[in-house]
């Protein structure tokens, strides 16, 4: 904790404020806030889906759509889904934005982990990851 100029605590900066707040998005799966079931970043239906390209281009759809969403003071202009060579199961979401209010060129590179396929049981027992049509479905049935 940092105290501020006149002995009180001192506030985040801007940049600092974001970065933590993305961190927030991609970090909280969505259903998790009982208070706001939908906040969050879909991500987290891609723990056990497998290591290939076809699932980074999801994740780096879901990692958009939710900070689009959920973070307004900020512009999305690519997102990078990377997967560590060395480290099965470590991907890393690497966002580059623009600060509105400043015009500021940032970007946040964020780790998540898998479970990789050599610890996640038959293909037969692992979820499907689907995205947002998951969701859909899940919410349609619970009306």
């Amino acid at each position: 904790m940092r105290t501020g100029p006149t002995g009180g605590i001192a506030l985040v900066e801007r940049d600092k404020e974001i970065e933590e707040a993305i961190g927030l998005i991609l970090g909280t799966a969505p259903g998790e806030r009982p208070m706001r079931p939908d906040f969050g970043c879909g991500i987290h239906e891609y723990v056990f889906a497998p290591g290939d390209g076809a699932t980074a281009g999801r994740i780096a759809q879901e990692v958009r759509a939710a900070l689009e969403r959920w973070e307004p003071r900020i512009e999305v202009t690519d997102v990078v889904v990377a997967f560590d060579a060395v480290e099965e199961g470590t991907l890393y979401i690497d966002v580059h934005y623009t600060v509105r209010a400043t015009n500021d060129l940032r970007n946040l590179v964020f780790p998540f982990y898998t479970i990789p396929s050599s610890e996640a049981g038959p293909e037969s027992e692992r979820p499907v990851p689907d995205g947002p049509a998951s969701r859909a479905r899940r919410e349609a049935g619970a009306r």
